[in-house]
């Protein structure tokens, strides 16, 4: 059987520099990549929205994989090709929250159109520093209270709130969702994000690598979030800047965000092995 290879990394902290963008250098790297037909994609916790904009120097035609898993996109034509919705109601996961008071970022999609609900009243300071960060963003939809919070067809639930408030939340979730507790890496906040059970990274890898029929995965990462992929592929690089968790699972320890250090594995070991000779 042919040899076919699908590479995935994550963006923030991973392929992205601590600025929030990809280098010259990562680009073309990824970009001779896919003009070869080699199959590179993204396994990101940012939106449909949010990840094209930082990735905009990049020329990844194949599907790519957006909100820890819970959606696959076709990158050309934005196509929904997975998508994971909470099946049961989350009335009662909202007043949990509520009830220890944590507001939560609810993402939904309302007649077919992607939105943010939240209650600015009630929202913590490290969450309100959060949405400013989202000033233009069309998804952005402010609510009055919790019933609201309620509307449409909703797949994700973002906290942004105090560890003592959070960490028991977690605990009481994590078996029933899939949870990702861990501390944002630009503003040091810590979130709790709650999703349907089968929205990881490393389901949605699974389904991409047989929609593309690839025989191997090999995945980058640098979070909490990237264990679950590292896990199920077949080789799994942690940048130099990885957590401790990450780095003690994967295949071996790269160079750092900063360094380029995912374009840097990705010429010396796929470009340059694929192309024996040249500069």
């Amino acid at each position: 059987m042919e040899d076919k290879t699908l590479y995935v990394s994550d963006l923030d902290g991973t392929l992205l520099r601590s600025n929030e963008t990809t280098s010259d250098y990562t680009n073309e790297v990824i970009n001779k990549m896919t003009e070869q037909g080699i199959m590179f994609s993204y396994a990101t916790a940012r939106s449909m929205v949010s990840a094209p904009k930082v990735t905009k120097g990049l020329d990844a035609k194949i599907p790519l994989i957006v909100y820890n898993g819970a959606f696959i996109i076709d990158n050309q034509t934005g196509e929904m090709i997975l998508e994971n919705f909470f099946e049961e109601g989350i009335d009662g996961v909202l007043q949990d929250l509520v009830d220890n008071g944590v507001y939560p970022i609810v993402y939904t999609f309302i007649n077919g159109i992607e939105q943010f609900l939240y209650i600015p009243g009630k929202s913590s300071k490290e969450m309100l520093e959060f949405i400013t960060t989202r000033k233009n963003d069309r998804r952005k939809h402010p609510v009055k209270n919790k019933e609201e919070l309620q509307e449409g067809k909703s797949f994700y639930i973002t906290c942004i709130d105090l560890p003592e408030k959070l960490f028991p939340l977690y605990r009481k979730y994590k078996d029933k969702y899939h949870c990702i507790y861990q501390k944002d890496i630009y503003s040091g906040a810590q979130w709790l994000e709650i999703m349907p059970h089968a929205s990881t990274k490393a389901n949605a890898a699974r389904e991409l690598k047989t929609l593309l029929g690839c025989n191997r995965v090999v995945v980058f990462g640098d979070g909490m979030n990237d264990i679950e992929m590292f896990q199920m592929a077949d080789e799994c690089y942690a940048v130099a800047n990885a957590v401790p968790e990450l780095k003690e699972i994967a295949t071996d320890v790269i160079g750092g965000n900063n360094s380029d250090g995912v374009a840097a594995w990705l010429e010396k070991n796929v470009l340059l092995k694929s192309n024996p000779g040249k500069p």
